[in-house]
């Protein structure tokens, strides 16, 4: 293998595919990215059994003899990151030991022969469809923030796809809130899926620019083509459960308020909770509407929501702040509107007559 390429080139290729490794492999060849050089381009690979990322360059390089090597992704991506010069020459020069040189510096690094590399399918097979890569990324960072960081339940620690009627719904939850987000898609297919959010965050660093997504669907795994990037991930195994009567109780009661306003009383009024907790509580009526905390350690805080507007019976409700502040952050409209049944049960929060990304937030008893 005898190549030359141009630094930065590589250097991002290397960046992406290496969000693919774990340094704490148990296969020690799976902490490496393997290097197949052929005739028409560099192929990049790299693994840790739950998620793959491939890729190819073919811009910016002269192949001078094809080969394949492995090398430590932590070590060939800090050589190529502090390397001098524009150019990069990589070459195996005895078995697989691999010499990388610019203009003024030379490394030797061991290698691993590609054929330990374990066989990665990444054909595109099953369901497909397609969607713009803005979308996709505006999805994921709408629902990811709601999944579970417990393992206890597995599938929640993941972002369920349900794709019907020409329709796509995401949903996330960790039980104690739930995000969801639709849009409309022109494929005809149906699927349900949980994609674990591990992927899901290393997918959108790999999005780079506004392009087409291709997705291949199957029972095990799912195939994103993203430009020159293919990434595989497992599905996360198990039933999602309905929440379905979540998203569709409205409520009775509503409050309407801008976002701002909110988030800074939110934020002042957190200042005085119990950090651990962070619960605030909103007495609401038509006359005033005040967030408030109170902590015996510390002291207590009002809020008066001057710019609020509510409508229906006086009611009291006791909440995370921090997951109504970030439901609000994921609606991202100037003005929310919050709605809710009775004083424990959950409540949501949307856009202004707008329920294409409905967040839903549970009560909690307190003081």
């Amino acid at each position: 293998m005898d190549f030359n390429i141009n630094r930065l080139v590589l250097l991002d290729a290397l960046t992406k595919v290496s969000r693919a490794v774990s340094l704490k492999s148990p296969l020690p060849i799976l902490t490496g990215i393997k290097f197949d050089l052929l005739e028409d381009g560099l192929v990049l690979t790299a693994s840790d059994s739950d998620i793959s990322i491939q890729t190819t360059i073919n811009e910016g390089i002269i192949i001078n003899q094809t080969g394949s090597v492995v090398l430590s992704s932590k070590y060939i991506l800090e050589i190529i990151r502090k390397i001098d010069g524009d150019t990069v020459h990589i070459q195996v020069v005895d078995g697989t030991l691999t010499r990388i040189t610019s203009e003024s510096s030379l490394f030797d690094l061991n290698g691993s022969k590609s054929f330990d590399f374990p066989r990665i399918d990444l054909n595109k097979n099953g369901k497909h469809f397609s969607m713009k890569s803005y979308d996709f990324k505006k999805i994921i960072e709408k629902t990811l923030f709601a999944t579970s960081e417990q393992e206890t339940r597995p599938v929640l620690t993941g972002v369920n796809f349900k794709v019907d009627q020409h329709q796509l719904v995401c949903i996330a939850t960790d039980s104690y809130r739930l995000a969801q987000v639709s849009m409309p898609i022109e494929d005809d297919i149906q699927f349900n899926i949980v994609i674990p959010k591990k992927s899901l965050n290393q997918i959108i660093h790999i999005i780079e620019k506004d392009e087409m997504i291709d997705l291949y669907v199957s029972d095990r795994k799912v195939l994103f083509v993203i430009g020159q990037y293919l990434v595989l991930t497992r599905l996360i195994d198990g039933t999602y459960p309905n929440t379905s009567r979540l998203v569709e109780d409205q409520g009775s009661y509503t409050m309407s308020i801008n976002s701002s306003a909110l988030l800074g009383a939110i934020s002042r009024a957190s200042l005085l909770s119990d950090e651990q907790s962070n619960i605030v509580k909103l007495t609401m009526s038509p006359d005033e509407n005040v967030l408030s905390s109170y902590s015996q350690e510390i002291g207590s805080v009002e809020e008066n929501l001057t710019k609020a507007f509510y409508k229906g019976e006086p009611m009291t409700i006791s909440f995370s702040a921090k997951y109504l502040a970030d439901a609000i952050r994921s609606i991202g409209t100037e003005t929310i509107q919050l709605r809710f049944t009775e004083k424990m049960r959950p409540f949501q929060i949307t856009g202004l007559d707008v329920n294409d990304n409905i967040q839903v937030v549970l009560p909690v008893r307190t003081y």
